[in-house]
Order: structure tokens, then C-alpha cells, then sequence
């Protein structure tokens, strides 16, 4: 949780192979993310997550998965070495097998009902999704009749908006292809890492 809200950052890894979710990842850290997200749909997602979760151990760094859709794959995940499960949808397993093994939980959501639903399985954060076709005005609709809810858009953030996902209530956001699909040439991993530095200063700047 910390990880997260220190940056106000979760980084959604969903690349084609395992090699290029780690190259990624690695060069995203350093540009100062603290929280990863990579997503059961890489292949060979565990074997990611449990390379990322022994290299940053103890860094403060929380390496997590994406796309648990149920009890046996939050489990998996945990065994890993996943810190944090993220779920498109309302699991309550996940969050059950999250918070049994000391892992945050971040369900998906798109309604009010399906928020309060998350909020009173216990989640810890709950991701809004889908986020593009809508906007931060229908996460600041949300918001307003609930106001104790730690909103996490996932999808469309970018430095130039990310202010406009703050104002409308997001506790962090989820961050994908601005930062995992910065340009790379010739194995040059270098921009991903200026692509994560340029998001995390413009969310200080947001939450300032």
C-alpha cells in the first residue's frame, strides 16, 4: 500500500513476452515506480513476477499481478511472490486469498454498485475499469456519494491529463502503455525509464 500511495503509481505490465514485462519493469523502477502490475495475460507471468519479486526484496518495491480472476490464481500469484492483486472485476476470492496471505487487493469496478460491493469485501483500493470511454467525470460521479472510496482509474492516464484524474477524486492511477511502450531502440531501455520519471513528476505536481 505504501509503495503505491508514495508514488500515487501502479505500472500495468501487459507486454507480449517475458523477457521485454522484465526489461520494462526494471527500467520503469528506475525512473521511480514503486508498484508493478504484471498481468497474468505475459506469458509466463509468475515466472516474471516471482524474477521481479526476488531482485527488489526488501526495496520497498511491490511487485504484483494483473488479470486474477479468481481464488487458485491469487494464490499462484502469491506463492510467486505478488504483493498486490489486481482483478478486472469484483473477485471475491482474490480478495478473500489477498488479504489471507497479508496482500493488497485491488478489484475492478465500473459502477456505483459494483464500488460498494468492493468496499465491503474489503478492498484496499478499487480500480475503476474500463476508464477511456468516460473520462474523470465518471470517476468525480462516483466519487460523489462516495467519498471514504480510495479510487485507482486504470487506462488513459497520461502526463498531460493526469491532473484531470486527481481533481476528479483518484487516489493513484493505474499507468500502462505511456510508460511500457515509450520507445525502445536497439535494447535502449532509456526512455522508458524518462517516460516514468515524466508521469510520477506529473503526478506530484497533480496531488500538489
Amino acid at each position: 500500500m505504501n509503495s503505491i500511495v508514495s508514488t500515487g503509481a501502479v505500472l500495468i505490465v501487459r507486454l507480449d513476452s517475458a523477457e521485454e514485462a522484465l526489461a520494462v519493469s526494471r527500467a520503469a523502477v528506475e525512473g521511480g515506480i514503486r508498484a508493478l502490475e504484471i498481468t497474468l495475460s505475459v506469458p509466463d507471468a509468475l515466472g516474471v513476477i516471482r524474477t521481479l519479486a526476488a531482485e527488489y526484496e526488501g526495496q520497498g518495491i511491490a511487485v504484483g499481478a494483473g488479470t486474477v480472476l479468481d481464488e487458485a490464481a491469487a494464490f499462484a500469484c502469491i506463492q510467486a511472490g505478488a504483493r498486490l492483486l489486481v482483478s478486472p472485476n469484483v473477485s471475491v476470492g482474490m480478495i478473500r486469498a489477498a488479504h489471507r496471505y497479508g496482500a493488497a487487493a485491488i478489484p475492478g469496478a465500473y459502477t456505483p454498485t459494483e464500488v460498494v460491493a468492493a468496499l465491503e469485501e474489503g478492498a484496499d483500493f478499487v480500480k475503476v475499469f474500463p476508464t477511456e470511454s468516460l473520462g474523470p467525470s465518471h470517476l468525480k460521479a462516483i466519487k460523489a456519494p462516495l467519498p471514504q472510496a480510495e479510487l485507482l482509474p486504470a487506462g488513459g492516464a497520461t502526463p498531460e491529463n493526469v491532473a484531470e484524474w486527481f481533481a476528479g477524486g483518484a487516489s493513484a492511477v493505474g499507468v500502462g502503455s505511456s510508460i511500457t511502450k515509450a520507445a525502445r531502440v536497439d535494447g535502449d531501455y532509456s526512455r522508458v525509464t524518462r517516460a516514468a520519471k515524466e508521469m510520477l513528476s506529473a503526478i506530484a505536481a497533480a496531488r500538489a
